[in-house]
């Protein structure tokens, strides 16, 4: 899927004290300690310098609320930090021990070179410990995962299907296994930024009842963070187009400027379709939408598109280039379209199906699924 990226906060919000104190081995005296904005380029906040024993006390402001931020010892390594203000951190990194190196006895062709990182440790509030908790998951999975790509890689070389099926079948099981590790861990983690972070692990569509529960406990005990408003909105705008829900209007403007209202094909079973001509599975999965059009569209079915393009040129292109024949709407606001926010989309494409009076009745179907669930209302 093509996925969202979340937006900057455009207004100035408070800020809170942080203090990072530190102990680091390997590291030249007079090195500097960056802490750093976490996005993708690289934006130095702060920084402080090394003493002779190696040690440095880092002190700055983050807006309330904080988020996850970067030390990086300016020598590649970089730590995640969960900081919400008011902390005190420590942070120990110990150089890798050089391993002895013996003479060969004969010669032989150099070994790759490893390069051991050193060992950071953070210590000081609740997020991290909980952050901690959360990575020890994810680096578990990743190994299985590393382990299991080795092993696929051998059965498909084989041609041994039935390996290769046990081996989906125990990724997707240890998949579930770290679904049901982070739900264990999020009552224990309250409101904390660290329970925000942990929704990364799952999945909206599939775990709103998480979700949902989180947003309802920061709404209660801490709704005043910009993370915990986001939460908020963004669960409120699911829980709206929901299977069951009706469906909210839409009213942008067509190719030609005209505003066409989705409510406007009311009495016809309706796919509404988010998508980009930028979107690789998008453009994919169209002629599957245009089969499906093709072989449903005098039973009594409409597809009304919402083109998540900035680029009105690139849009129309895209509709004739794929033969799509239907409605077609678009503000070309990127991933800012009203409509977009509206449905609480985060990743594109993204379908609803509507019946005759508005009401959501499927989500996501693409394909045999759509092919099946219209062949079954509409028969």
């Amino acid at each position: 899927a093509c996925l969202a990226t979340l937006p900057a906060l455009a207004q100035t919000p408070a800020t809170k004290a942080v203090t990072l104190t530190g102990q680091v081995s390997g590291n030249a005296p007079g090195s500097l300690v960056y802490l750093e904005a976490n996005g993708q380029a690289a934006q130095k906040l702060d920084s402080a310098r090394l003493d002779k024993e190696g040690r440095f006390t880092l002190k700055t402001h983050i807006p309330t609320g904080g988020g996850v931020y970067i030390l990086n010892l300016n020598n590649g390594q970089k730590t995640a930090l969960l900081l919400e203000g008011g902390e005190t951190l420590t942070v120990s990194v110990e150089a890798p021990a050089k391993a002895p190196v013996a003479k060969p006895k004969a010669p032989a062709a150099p070994a790759p070179a490893v390069s051991a990182k050193p060992k950071v440790t953070v210590t000081g509030s609740k997020n991290m410990e909980y952050y901690n908790n959360l990575m020890a998951i994810r680096t578990g999975m990743e190994t299985r995962v590393a382990e299991w790509n080795k092993q696929y890689a051998v059965a498909m070389e084989k041609k041994d299907s039935k390996a290769m099926e046990q081996i989906q079948r125990d990724y997707e099981g240890a998949e579930k296994d770290v679904v049901t590790q982070v739900k264990a861990l999020l009552p224990t983690m309250g409101t904390s930024l660290a329970a925000m972070f942990a929704l990364n692990f799952l999945n909206i569509e599939q775990d709103f009842a998480t979700f949902d529960a989180l947003a309802e406990r920061f709404k209660t005990e801490n709704p005043n963070t910009p993370h915990a408003q986001s939460l908020i909105g963004r669960v409120a705008r699911i829980k709206g187009v929901q299977v069951g829900s009706v469906a909210p209007d839409i009213a942008l403007n067509d190719s030609t400027g005209t505003p066409v209202p989705l409510s406007s094909l009311r009495g016809k079973f309706v796919l509404l379709d988010f998508w980009a001509s930028w979107c690789g599975p998008c453009r994919q999965e169209n002629p599957n939408v245009v089969r499906m059009y093709n072989k449903f569209k005098d039973k009594g079915f409409a597809i009304y598109s919402v083109s998540l393009d900035q680029s009105k040129d690139n849009w129309l292109r895209a509709i004739r280039n794929d033969n799509l024949t239907w409605t077609h709407v678009s503000d070309l606001k990127y991933w800012q379209s009203a409509a977009a926010q509206q449905y609480g989309v985060q990743a594109i494409p993204q379908t609803f199906l509507l019946d005759k009076d508005g009401k959501i009745i499927a989500k996501n179907l693409r394909g045999d699924a759509l092919e099946q669930k219209l062949d079954e209302i509409l028969k």
